[in-house]
């Protein structure tokens, strides 16, 4: 393997490992899964940037998989998130998403969630304090398709409000300092071990 990894591939490595904690979940529980289940994060990834870039109203890539873009660190994540303007008209996200394939699952006041035809989820989050950086994200491409991706330090700057709402569940929260921690250049060495 060479030493860089396309950002196509560091979405892959994020999809495989978010396969592997999805499965060791549901064996927990006891239930039945399979490495081979077709959740296919960039897939999911790539129909909801055309249909956002469709509808002209600006968005950026968030969350864990730009955690893990940015890091290049691939670290499982059970969504794909994106920001988009708090004045957007939520009739027109929902239809046009359903339009192209994806199912809501619930709708919430900051977000709707949906699922892509091969069951990734997908989130679109509203919230008026992002709104500028939408506008500060970076394009960067994945499989020759313009991707806007929310910048580090604005990643770090909602990783750092989400840890510290007192109502965020506390895994979440945790997650989000070690989001944190990663993206100011704490990163694994391959060698350490645990």
């Amino acid at each position: 393997m060479s030493g860089v990894m396309t950002t196509a591939t560091k979405v892959e490595e994020i999809g495989r490992a978010t396969a592997r904690d999805r499965t060791l979940i549901i064996a927990r529980r006891n239930g039945t899964a399979s490495m081979a289940d077709d959740h296919d994060k960039v897939a999911a990834l790539l129909d909801a940037v055309a249909v956002l870039a469709n509808l002209g109203d600006g968005y950026a890539l968030i969350g864990g998989v730009a955690v893990g873009i940015h890091s290049g660190v691939p670290r499982a994540t059970l969504d794909t998130d994106f920001v988009v303007p708090s004045v957007s008209d939520r009739k027109r996200l929902f239809d046009a998403m359903t339009r192209a394939g994806f199912h809501c699952v619930g709708e919430f006041q900051h977000s709707i969630n949906f699922r892509h035809s091969n069951s990734e989820p997908v989130q679109l989050a509203f919230d008026p304090a992002f709104d500028a950086m939408i506008e500060r994200a970076e394009t960067i491409e994945i499989r020759a398709q313009k991707v806007a991706l929310v910048c580090k330090e604005d990643l770090i700057a909602m990783k750092r409000r989400a840890a510290a709402d007192p109502q965020r569940r506390k895994s979440k929260a945790l997650r989000d300092q070690a989001d944190i921690e990663l993206l100011l250049g704490d990163t694994p060495d391959p060698d350490e071990g645990w």
